[in-house]
């Protein structure tokens, strides 16, 4: 394998667990203020992680209040449970024989992780744009819910390069029986 080769994928390893520990800080940290607003100080839900405000809907109904962030919090952990994925694959590949078992399964497992990322982000997006229609102003929530189509169309790409992983797989089996 070439340096540059080397040097770009050790790049994607440090740049893969920083969005990692990010997504993980993020869930936390909207977890634990919207505790905070339901156990304690109402006000947190003013701002709840970097300008999202869901004060009126809290003011509205707690319930639906309740749902939307638990939406949020669940599409931001598994995002980060993605990613999880993805750093198991830096530690297990063989750049000598890239093509294993495990590999092939990790990749599968990224594209149902953003399948369902991209299921759950679409019904956040929907619920959301339904409490915005019933006339409720949630200011930046539609930032925090987007995505939906995008991850689905990106679970579809990686479960055919899974396939194709696969595929792969039988071939580098098939030729090491051979030798």
């Amino acid at each position: 394998m070439k340096a540059k080769t080397k040097q770009f994928l050790q790049v994607m390893k440090v740049l893969t667990w920083a969005v990692f520990l990010g997504l993980c800080i993020k869930t936390g940290a909207i977890l634990y203020t919207y505790l905070v607003s339901i156990f304690g100080n109402t006000a947190a839900a003013n701002n709840l992680y970097m300008g999202l405000d869901l004060s009126n809907l809290k003011s509205y109904d707690a319930t639906h209040y309740s749902t939307l962030v638990l939406l949020i919090i669940i599409i931001s952990a598994i995002k980060a449970f993605m990613f999880y994925y993805v750093i198991k694959i830096f530690m297990n590949i063989n750049y000598e024989s890239p093509f294993s078992k495990t590999v092939g399964s990790l990749i599968r497992k990224i594209s149902y992780t953003a399948l369902t990322i991209g299921l759950l982000a679409s019904i956040a997006a929907k619920y959301s744009q339904w409490l915005i229609d019933k006339g409720i102003n949630l200011p930046n929530v539609l930032h925090y819910v987007y995505g939906g189509a995008e991850f689905i169309f990106f679970a579809g790409i990686l479960f055919i390069i899974s396939l194709i992983f696969k595929t792969g797989i039988e071939y580098q089996e098939e030729l090491e029986e051979t030798v």
